[in-house]
């Protein structure tokens, strides 16, 4: 097999450009997935009466609540399947279904000027911007890696990041389907000798988890707030299981200073949104981006570690 040519920095980059266009839909609708599974297990639960009797609730209450939560399930399982295939891409504003060409990564939103062919609504320049982001970092992937077929590992480890960090970005949720699968691929790739020691890979998973584990109850026990989520522990785990312990100390530092800088940023030009939080994923996929494509050695050379 020519190893040379289909693991290139040129075919892996198209390939991202491909991958770019499926993450805009995960990062679309995903979170409206989830919203529909959480809500549907909350009307499951109290659809049932004897439950919310044994919880409390005065029979003539668990009865009416019953009731309601039965016909919102039967009006959601109604609902027209919505999930990372279907329905098909469309303009959020007209309903305009998208037509093959319209579809095509960056080309199709340069050929429609950013704009959609029916309404004439404005498209987000987000979406090329990630599709061409994507490009370039499987480009980069294949760069770094060289021409073999680990490189495909490294360019998922890659698209889950990007995935989650706009997820995160847009709504401050970091899902377990993306940051579970990434932590068990890592150890995975590690047990079979694709990527780092399993060791490392291991303890890199653990402390990544306890570390802000540690800092989340601390804050919390100190001031009674929540400072971060339980999806960034996870996130961190992951990063941890791929790029192993040593590099636990670098993401988090990078991390943190390149979050207070945004943060500082954003609440100086009023950008802050309601709570005054900044999501902390994307900075946490940042960092271990950098960390990755600088390369162990050179980092480590940075803190003075080698």
């Amino acid at each position: 097999m020519d190893f040379e040519f289909w693991f290139s920095p040129w075919v892996l980059g198209v390939l991202g450009l491909s991958v770019g266009s499926f993450l805009n839909v995960v990062a679309h609708r995903m979170p409206r997935m989830l919203e529909r599974r959480w809500g549907l297990d909350g009307a499951y639960q109290l659809a049932d009466a004897e439950s919310l009797k044994r919880q409390g609730a005065k029979p003539e209450v668990a009865k009416r609540l019953a009731g309601e939560a039965e016909a919102w399930v039967h009006h959601v399982e109604a609902q027209p399947r919505y999930n990372l295939a279907q329905p098909g891409s469309a303009c959020p504003a007209c309903g305009h279904s998208l037509r093959w060409h319209e579809n095509l990564p960056l080309l199709g939103w340069l050929r429609l000027k950013g704009k959609c062919s029916a309404c004439g609504t404005r498209i987000s320049a987000r979406y090329p911007l990630i599709e061409g982001l994507t490009g370039l970092l499987f480009a980069l992937v294949a760069w770094q890696v060289g021409p073999q077929p680990q490189a495909l590992l490294w360019c998922g480890f890659v698209a889950v990041l990007l995935a989650a960090s706009a997820i995160d970005w847009d709504t401050t949720l970091l899902p377990d389907d993306l940051t579970l699968p990434l932590l068990w691929a890592g150890l995975i790739a590690a047990t079979l000798g694709w990527t780092i020691p399993l060791s490392s890979a291991l303890w890199g998973a653990v402390g990544g988890y306890l570390s802000l584990w540690s800092v989340y109850w601390l804050f919390k026990l100190t001031t009674g707030k929540e400072g971060m989520g339980y999806g960034d522990f996870k996130l961190l785990a992951a990063l941890g299981a791929w790029l192993g312990a040593n590099m636990l100390l670098p993401i988090v530092l990078a991390a943190s200073a390149i979050g207070a800088i945004v943060g500082i940023g954003m609440k100086l030009t009023g950008a802050l949104r309601e709570g005054r939080f900044v999501p902390f994923g994307p900075f946490l996929a940042g960092a271990g981006l950098a960390v990755f494509f600088a390369g162990q050695a050179r980092v480590l050379g940075w803190l003075g570690w080698a």
